[in-house]
């Protein structure tokens, strides 16, 4: 997989690895939450019939409130617990990525690969903006 510099510019060779095929049945949305069978999405996809229908940061946070998710300081681990980051500009957000239990992060792609890489910051900057904001909830079994 060759990923644009200009789309993830803190993406390095050796930085990242990729775990899936490219699949459209999921987005970085649902699989931040641990979702891989819906596309979470306010104009094309499944959303909450609570929220309203716009891409704002608000809003989004509030969907990962309904998930279990509180914010929180940093992406540092927390035995016990799982984080997301959450990307965005302007107010606007961009992606959402998981942290897993040894402490690397994992992003779906838009509808392309699932890639895990070492920090948040590593799919920021670009395409998908800064980490804007973390989450965190008790892991799940």
């Amino acid at each position: 997989m060759s990923l644009d510099k200009e789309e993830f510019p803190n993406l390095r060779q050796g930085d990242f690895r990729v775990t899936s095929d490219p699949d459209p049945a999921y987005n970085c949305l649902a699989w931040a939450a641990g979702v891989n069978n819906e596309v979470w999405d306010p104009y094309n996809g499944v959303w909450p019939d609570d929220l309203p229908p716009d891409d704002s940061l608000d809003t989004l946070v509030t969907l990962y409130e309904g998930e279990g998710f509180d914010l929180c300081a940093d992406g540092s681990l927390e035995r016990g617990h799982e984080k997301i980051a959450i990307y965005g500009r302007d107010g606007v957000y961009e992606h959402a990525a998981l942290q897993l239990p040894d402490g690397k992060w994992t992003s779906k792609l838009g509808f392309e690969e699932d890639i895990e890489h070492a920090r948040p910051e590593s799919v920021a900057g670009g395409l998908y903006g800064d980490v804007v904001h973390f989450m965190v909830r008790r892991r799940r079994t």
